[in-house]
């Protein structure tokens, strides 16, 4: 690895699906299996040798600060930048160029869960073809119409992508975690200096240029009760398998 991992955590959503859970507490709080979802991506970005990660926050951002202030692993520096406006997946990103300055971007949503071991992720992302900018992590969704489904030829690269479509071809869905380094965010820069959204600003511009990397392990959008509390029962079952 010849530069520093650095992460990017999107935490700062309104949380307005998961309500009225997320009406006293941030959506990147909420516990999984006992732990904040962010605790669960920041547990992770250390094992995987992350240097630093910037977190965005917005609403109810005082808790958010204090988790993270309080948290008892530090070894991975963390710094927190408040959004009075939103800035989008995009903007956020961009807004924050210099925090990403020579360095190996791992950027992430903090509302997702996932058992995936990051490490072959990072591994797929150094040895991605020469002409991709980006490796995108993709996973198999039982609900395609309500995610970013992503077409790849015979080599993983992404040739098509199709954003909440009625009906999508296919069930091989984004997972909205990405690897890219300054190169990528250049290009974004060059090509739409304003990107508010990763997905709908960014990712069609780059078809052919994004390596893509599929997980076989659970990965859920925690976005709603009902995919809060199947994950829950999931992981209550996989737990009960364990010990049996």
């Amino acid at each position: 690895m010849d530069k520093p991992l650095k992460a990017l955590i999107l935490a700062a959503g309104l949380g307005t699906r998961l309500r009225p859970l997320t009406l006293n507490i941030p959506k990147c709080l909420v516990e999984i299996n006992s732990k904040p979802l962010l605790g669960h991506w920041l547990e992770k970005l250390e094992k995987l040798g992350c240097e630093s990660v910037l977190v965005n926050t917005h609403y109810l951002e005082s808790q958010v600060k204090s988790f993270i202030i309080n948290r008892s692993e530090k070894k991975m520096k963390v710094k927190i930048v408040h959004e009075e406006h939103l800035l989008g997946t995009a903007g956020t990103l961009l807004s924050n160029i210099d925090f990403f300055e020579n360095s190996t971007v791992l950027m992430l949503h903090a509302d997702n869960y996932t058992s995936t071991d990051l490490k072959f992720f990072l591994n797929s992302y150094y040895l991605k073809p020469k002409n991709c900018l980006l490796t995108m992590l993709t996973f198999t969704t039982e609900t395609p119409s309500k995610c970013g489904i992503v077409v790849t030829d015979k080599d993983g690269i992404l040739i098509d992508f199709h954003e909440k479509k009625s009906d999508p071809p296919g069930n091989c869905a984004n997972g909205a975690i990405y690897l890219f380094d300054n190169s990528l965010i250049k290009k974004i820069q060059s090509l739409n200096k304003n990107a508010f959204d990763f997905s709908k600003d960014v990712i069609p511009f780059f078809k052919g240029m994004i390596n893509t990397w599929h997980t076989d392990k659970i990965f859920v959008d925690i976005g709603t009760p009902k995919a809060l509390k199947d994950l829950e029962i999931y992981l209550s079952k996989e737990k009960f398998k364990q010990n049996d």
